[in-house]
């Protein structure tokens, strides 16, 4: 007899501070290094950081994700982006990004937001979702002195081509551990100016499944809203807003052949 019992979509917002606190000074994570396996995004923290990371184009935006564990899933309920500055190929948050990141989340929970800072995204527009050497070093910082902490990064580029978000979310290991079943690395997905950079530290870090969920109350809302924003957006002429990007591939592909 299959079971039918509906789960309350709902509950998974519902916040226990005291729940999270024990984890946090239990450090399960500590114990095993791929001990997160999954996470879990709310329909409009998908949306926040899918919009900013579009909004960015070819230049690399950052944000912060808000949310809690559960088990060994990571929850992220909201998102808000960060004024740092970007280049085309990196991205750093600097002393200006983490005051405001301090005085959002002091400010959130003086209004009854009580879900704490529990990682960053980022953009890589056009080149996949891995982490390079310095996205590496700062998530191995962060998670030393501010777990549990998860990066996820977006490829806004391949988002608009593709019509479905590219998206990746990454832990990293603890320095000088090597993991004993390294997974195989799809280098023919990266530009070739990237396969270095990624290739010498792909065996740093590892992926965590990616599932979303949104509330009852906002699920028609964000229907309406998310098919608005792909034919608004993301279905607007692709072929010449990624022109760079398409162009880009094709000149790895001749590379590869005549090389």
């Amino acid at each position: 007899m299959e079971n039918n019992v509906q789960v309350d979509p709902d509950l998974v917002y519902k916040y226990d501070e005291e729940k999270h606190d024990a984890t946090v000074r239990d450090k399960p994570w500590a114990k095993e290094p791929k001990f997160f396996k999954h996470v879990r995004i709310s329909a409009v923290a998908l949306l926040k950081m899918t919009m900013h990371a579009v909004s960015g184009g070819k230049i690399e935006v950052m944000g912060t994700l808000q949310g809690k564990v559960e088990g060994n899933t990571m929850v992220v309920m909201d998102t808000f982006a960060l004024p740092v500055e970007g280049t085309e190929t990196r991205v750093n948050a600097g002393v200006e990004g983490y005051e405001y990141m301090v005085n959002y989340m002091e400010n959130a929970k003086q209004v009854g937001r009580q879900e704490n800072a529990m990682g960053w995204y980022h953009s890589h527009p056009g080149y996949g979702c891995w982490l390079s050497g310095i996205d590496v070093a700062t998530q191995m910082t962060n998670q030393q002195f501010q777990e549990p902490w998860l990066a996820i990064v977006i490829d806004p580029l391949r988002t608009s081509l593709s019509g479905k978000v590219e998206i990746g979310a990454f832990r990293t290991y603890p320095k000088g551990y090597k993991p004993p079943d390294a997974e195989a690395s799809e280098y023919q997905t990266i530009p070739l100016e990237k396969i270095e950079d990624f290739g010498v530290h792909a065996n740093q870090y590892y992926q965590l499944e990616v599932s979303v969920f949104k509330s009852s109350l906002d699920s028609k809302l964000l229907d309406l809203l998310w098919n608005k924003y792909w034919i608004n957006t993301l279905s607007s002429s692709p072929m010449l807003a990624n022109r760079d990007y398409i162009a880009g591939q094709i000149g790895d592909l001749s590379e590869a052949r005549t090389s």
